[in-house]
């Protein structure tokens, strides 16, 4: 049989919020590849072999992926969430660009996923309910300046927000600096969502505004939502549920 390459997403926690396609994949697969706790997430059997590696060696889990599809082997690359939002799809695709040619006509799929936004969206209500965009906060792969940027340039143009990868032990200062230039750009009273590990058992969403929040709020398994001008929030008894109208006046 040919050996062929799926990069799938394992949603953002929770086994329910995996998709048949990718359970059918990986029942399929002759190999699992991917960052130590995903792969985890994969229960042994007969005849499968699971590669787990670091979360910074991206290149060389897509060009080993690669190699062994080369080789006939049935690879199953996987991420949280989905493979093509921060996640393995587009290593894979550097990997193939950057190869050699045989790569490139490999049998290669993307099967999408849940994302940990749109699950921390969903636990609030629906936020990102009307325009809305998606930046990843760490400056690992890009310049701070950069993220600068893309923030202000969202905030002027109302957009509602999601943030990835808010703040790690390693840079806590992002997501400091990050707040504050929210501050400069939105009203105090713009509401903020920190979704922390939706979708598992250790599940927290805590509904605030823009003045109250503060960099301690998150950490790397939290997702951040700001809103836009426009989102509301419907008091109730408990958790109360956070929307962004469909429309727009005139």
């Amino acid at each position: 049989m040919s050996g062929w390459v799926v990069i799938a997403g394992l949603g953002p926690g929770a086994e329910a919020m995996i998709t048949p396609e990718a359970t059918a994949a990986i029942d399929a697969a002759t190999d699992v590849v991917g960052y130590i706790p995903y792969v985890r997430r994969i229960s042994p059997r007969a005849g499968l072999t699971l590669h787990e590696s670091d979360n910074r060696v991206e290149l060389e889990r897509a060009a080993h992926a690669l190699e062994m599809a080369s080789e006939g082997r049935r690879v199953v690359v996987v991420s949280s969430g989905d493979p093509g939002v921060f996640a393995m799809a587009s290593a894979v695709f550097e990997a193939v660009e950057a190869g050699p040619p045989p790569w490139r006509d490999l049998d290669i799929r993307v099967l999408p996923g849940i994302t940990a936004m749109l699950a921390a969206s969903a636990a609030a209500g629906a936020p990102l309910g009307h325009d809305f965009c998606c930046i990843n906060l760490s400056d690992n792969l890009k310049p701070w300046a950069l993220i600068e940027k893309r923030l202000r340039l969202a905030a002027a143009a109302d957009f509602a927000m999601a943030f990835y990868n808010p703040r790690s032990k390693s840079r806590p200062e992002g997501f400091a600096k990050a707040l504050a230039i929210l501050r400069e750009c939105c009203a105090p009273e713009r509401v903020i969502i920190f979704a922390r590990a939706v979708s598992t058992s250790e599940q927290a969403v805590r509904v605030t505004a823009l003045a109250e929040a503060t960099p301690e709020m998150a950490d790397m398994r939290t997702m951040v939502i700001v809103g836009s001008s426009l989102t509301r929030v419907i008091a109730r008894e408990g958790a109360p549920i956070v929307y962004t109208p469909r429309s727009v006046e005139a």
